[in-house]
């Protein structure tokens, strides 16, 4: 096996770990709030993705794309970005849902959450943990 193919095997491996414990922080602070508080669940929905943000921004940058050596503000800005636009996308895809059709609020958002999961990693790979151009980095892998 090859040394690229090694690290993305690892980056995957970091990048699930780290998404599935934010998408069950995510899930979690939205079911509990929409059970014991009984927020509505697009309300509570907000509230679960601004508490993921944390574990998954913590988890990606030391963890996932640690490799990538760039200052920690440039990169929680551009994963801000990327979660910002995944949740806009999450949370019309939600409420649209959750108005046509009589899925359970709790497994909808789960299966929203798990389809947003490939796009996150293409997007933090090639943007938001991104510290160098990409033309240095394949004449580094060809030397």
């Amino acid at each position: 096996m090859t040394t690229r193919f090694l690290r993305l095997a690892r980056q995957l491996f970091w990048f699930v770990a780290v998404g599935v414990a934010a998408a069950l922080t995510h899930w979690g602070v939205a079911v509990l709030l929409v059970s014991q508080l009984t927020l509505p669940p697009a309300l509570a929905n907000v509230a679960g993705w601004l508490v993921a943000f944390f574990v998954s921004f913590t988890g990606h940058y030391f963890l996932t794309f640690h490799q990538a050596r760039m200052p920690w503000l440039v990169a929680a800005r551009r994963l801000f970005l990327i979660s910002v636009g995944n949740f806009a996308i999450n949370e019309i895809a939600y409420i649209t849902l959750l108005h046509a059709t009589s899925l359970p609020y709790d497994g909808l958002l789960a299966g929203i959450l798990i389809a947003q999961a490939v796009l996150t990693f293409i997007a933090s790979r090639y943007w938001a943990f991104r510290s160098r151009p990409a033309d240095e980095e394949s004449q580094e892998q060809s030397a």
